[in-house]
């Protein structure tokens, strides 16, 4: 049963990533900033998503950390790995279709950001 929560944990973790950049991409294409969704978005509004991006993965990290039974920093690295992972297929997959640094920052940043979260979650 321990194990269901720690993958709970994790899934929790992903939904909340997931689930605020794609509702944050939408809403800026959609209003401020529709060149985001192009090709050839320029550089300053690629940093703006990958800040953004960056806190979310840092509040995914804490989230999975506050809602792993024990462990929690071990239910964080295994979210950056997925992380990690699921960016590094996104960067081949998606190769040219941004600038080319953008998606190899997002694979850079993506354990480091989910171990933040998860040290800020259990400090005391």
């Amino acid at each position: 049963m321990i194990i269901l929560r720690h993958i709970g944990a994790v899934l929790a973790g992903i939904v909340v990533v997931v689930a605020l950049s794609v509702i944050t991409d939408m809403t800026l294409q959609a209003t401020i900033f529709p060149e985001l969704a192009h090709k050839d978005a320029p550089n300053t509004l690629l940093l703006i998503a990958s800040a953004y991006r960056t806190v979310y993965g840092i509040l995914g990290g804490c989230v999975t950390a506050k809602l792993a039974p024990n462990a929690p920093m071990m239910d964080a690295i295994i979210l950056g790995v997925i992380g990690t992972a699921a960016a590094l297929a996104g960067a081949l997959a998606m190769q040219g279709e941004s600038a080319a640094w953008y998606p190899w920052t997002l694979v850079v940043l993506a354990l480091p950001q989910t171990l933040l979260g998860g040290y800020l979650a259990t400090r005391r």
